[in-house]
Formats: structure tokens, C-alpha cells, sequence
């Protein structure tokens, strides 16, 4: 008697960690951590200009610009980092119009060299100065036809590997080269990333005051994907504005990953939303606590802000009552306005939530909390049985605006 079946049982953690495990060996984001970053730091080191233009979409720009939106404010940065990525007319001018373009240098980001909004930009970017080796620079897929125009031109160039997708990128050229040029430490948003690599891999020995990411992600993806069909939302509760950009970011990372058929043909998926505290306790909060039970939240909270700023001991007429504020500061406010929502939202008994607490506003800090949800993305496509690395519902439309730019 012969037998077959294509059956997709639920795998128990070694069985997913081995894969995981295979997988590293042609995924080329898990290795990003120990890359050697002396060629970007040494570029960095020689830029002159004053502004630095980032000219991406998605991938390109959403990683870096999460890391960057999280530390200026915190750090002496020597220079300033624009994003110029989306083809609103009215968004490219009032951006350009803030920026001195003869002291600027622009970093043309795209993986396949053809992304239509990048190419569209630099178009115009071109009949505002001149555009050469002396201030632009490139990355991309060095077989790319943006490569090969970047080489004609004399212009440096830095590779995309083949095998990192552009929304796992941030930690390639993508992300560091801009971050570098700006004054950022990328040996140290590296180590931060590598400390979570190194937990969930098992290479370095536990103690108790480290984190056990092996256990975490494993866990955490387990029950997203095994409770998916009555948990579909996944919230992301940042408090800290610092990291929306963290938050854009998580969105793409998810849906463009997770949303996808499944071995047997099956649609799955996990839908993203990325909200800021405290200002989302007035508006979303009330979804998460008063309506359908079909939402997972995870707050992510930042331990040290670096920043002592108080509430000045101030009485105001007809406010006294509040005087309870005075002297608090500001960055007690906000974790305790977090611990508030979580108490809460815990209070019911039947709403997931997890908490992540960040160490600080620093890069080690923010790699480790992006690298994370890189590694949690990639283990809940393999419990899902789909492919996390591609994205066939994207390309098809921008296979239909090519047909329609072609037939204007």
C-alpha cells in the first residue's frame, strides 16, 4: 500500500527551530548582525554636506527612518536625515523647499532599481541641481539597472544582498550608511541586534538578568498563529512618540509578511496596528477594552527616557485639585500612564497583552526591539506554512501601474 498526503500538522518549537535554523543559511537578514560596517563608517567619515536626502519607499526608508525618528532628539547629530518617498506633489515640494540642495547629499535606495516612486523623485530631484558623483550616492542589487547607471556615472554604490528582502533590510547598507553619515553608532545598533541573535540561537549562556528571546519569540508566535482565527489584530501599544516610526515600520514588517495563501492554498494572515501612548488611550483604548475580543496588544514601554523634564509646581485656579501632579516628571507620567493601560486592560482577563520594556533611548535599545520582530515575523510565517519573503499581492499592482504608466 502506498501513501501520500500534503497535511500541515502544527510543529512543536525544535521542529520550527530547526527550520529556522536552515533557514539562515539563504535568508540573508539573520546574518546582518556580523557584518563588518568599516566601509560605511568609512563614507560616512568623508561627507561634507550638511543635509542628507534619503530618496525610498517601504523598505527603503521605513527602517531607517524608525531608528532615526527614535534617537535625534537624544543625540548631538551632525547632520539632518530627510525621507523623500511617496509621490504626493505637495509633500515632495514643501520637504524640498525646507532643504538647501547644494549642500545635501542624496541616498537613492531601491533593492530592484526600478521602483517607480524612487526613480520619480530623483527625475525631479534632477532639474533642481546637479546630480553627480559629488553628491549622490546609491543602494541597490548590484545587477540592478540603478547600479548600472550609478557605475556610468562615477557615483559610489553600496549592495543590497540578493537574499535580504527590503523590509528586513535595516540593518544592511539601507539602514546603516544613512545612520552612519548622520552621527549615529551602527556598531552599536548592531551589538543591540546581535544580543537577540545571540539569545534566540543559544550562542552565548543565560543569566538572570538577560532575556531569553528563544523562549519568547517561540511562545509568542505560538499562540498569535494558533489563536489566529479568533485573535486576527495585533496592537502595538508604543508608548513613546519616539517610536512611531518603529510603529510604521512594525505594519509593513507584518502585513507584507503574513499576509499571504499557505501551503494548502488557504488564506492567512495577522493584521497590524501600531498606536502611540498615551494619546491612543483616548481613542483606541476604548476599542481594545470595550469592543470585540479579536485583538492581541503589546506595549512597548521605554525604561529610561534620559530626560528629567517635570511638571513645574504651578497652581491654577480652579485646578487645585490636580496639584497632585507637581514635581512629577514627565517620563514617570508616561510609564505610569502605561502600567494604567495595562492594569487595565489585564482587569478584564480575556485581552492578550504582553509588555516590552526597552532599556532606553539609544541604538542598542531600539535594534534589539526591531530585531526581535524580525525574527518573531519570520517564526510566525513558518508556523503558518507561508513564505514571509515575498509578496506576490504587492508586485501584481505594481505590475498593473507599469501597464497604465506604459499606456498613458
Amino acid at each position: 500500500m502506498q501513501y501520500q498526503n500534503n497535511f500541515t500538522p502544527t510543529i512543536s518549537d525544535n521542529e520550527l527551530f530547526n527550520e529556522i535554523v536552515k533557514e539562515k543559511e539563504y535568508i540573508g537578514y539573520y546574518n546582518l548582525v556580523n557584518q563588518d560596517t568599516t566601509a560605511f563608517k568609512a563614507y560616512a567619515k568623508d561627507v561634507k554636506q550638511k543635509n542628507i536626502v534619503v530618496i525610498g519607499i517601504g523598505g527603503s526608508t521605513l527602517g531607517t527612518y524608525a531608528i532615526y525618528k527614535f534617537l535625534k532628539h537624544s543625540k548631538n547629530l551632525s547632520k539632518n536625515l530627510y525621507f523623500l518617498e511617496t509621490t504626493d506633489p505637495i509633500d515632495i515640494k514643501s520637504k524640498i523647499a525646507t532643504i538647501n540642495l547644494a549642500d545635501t547629499l542624496f541616498v537613492i535606495i531601491s533593492k530592484s532599481g526600478t521602483t517607480v516612486e524612487t526613480v520619480s523623485i530623483f527625475k525631479y530631484i534632477n532639474t533642481l541641481v546637479q546630480v553627480d558623483a559629488s553628491n549622490t550616492v546609491v543602494i541597490t542589487e548590484n545587477d540592478s539597472k540603478l547600479n548600472f547607471y550609478a557605475q556610468s556615472n562615477g557615483m559610489q554604490t553600496f549592495e543590497i544582498p540578493k537574499n535580504v528582502g527590503g523590509r528586513f533590510s535595516v540593518l544592511s547598507a539601507v539602514g546603516l550608511l544613512p545612520l552612519a553619515i548622520v552621527g549615529i553608532d551602527i556598531d552599536e545598533i548592531l551589538a543591540g541586534a546581535k544580543d537577540v541573535y545571540n539569545s534566540f540561537f543559544q550562542l552565548c549562556a543565560q543569566d538572570e538578568t538577560q532575556v531569553d528571546y528563544h523562549e519568547r519569540v517561540l511562545k509568542k508566535a505560538r499562540f498569535f498563529t494558533e489563536y489566529r482565527n479568533k485573535f486576527n489584530i495585533n496592537v502595538v501599544f508604543s508608548y513613546s512618540s519616539r517610536l512611531e516610526g518603529f510603529n510604521k515600520w512594525y505594519i509593513q514588517l507584518w502585513g507584507e509578511s503574513l499576509g499571504k495563501m499557505d501551503s494548502n492554498q488557504s488564506r492567512q494572515g495577522l493584521t497590524p496596528i501600531g498606536i502611540i501612548g498615551p494619546i491612543d488611550q483616548h481613542s483606541f483604548l476604548q476599542l481594545i477594552v470595550g469592543g470585540t475580543r479579536d485583538k492581541t496588544v503589546t506595549v512597548v514601554k521605554v525604561e529610561d527616557f534620559d530626560n528629567h523634564l517635570k511638571i513645574p509646581q504651578i497652581t491654577l485656579a480652579g485646578l487645585e485639585e490636580l496639584d497632585y501632579l507637581d514635581n512629577v516628571e514627565f517620563s514617570s507620567l508616561i510609564n505610569m500612564q502605561a502600567d494604567a493601560t495595562i492594569e487595565s486592560i489585564n482587569s478584564f482577563g480575556d485581552i492578550p497583552c504582553d509588555v516590552i520594556t526597552i532599556t532606553g533611548v539609544n541604538e542598542r535599545a531600539v535594534a534589539s526591539l526591531m530585531y526581535e520582530y524580525e525574527l518573531l515575523t519570520s517564526v510566525c510565517a513558518k508556523f503558518m506554512y507561508i513564505n514571509a519573503y515575498d509578496q506576490p499581492g504587492v508586485e501584481s499592482g505594481k505590475i498593473i501601474l507599469k501597464d497604465k504608466l506604459a499606456n498613458k
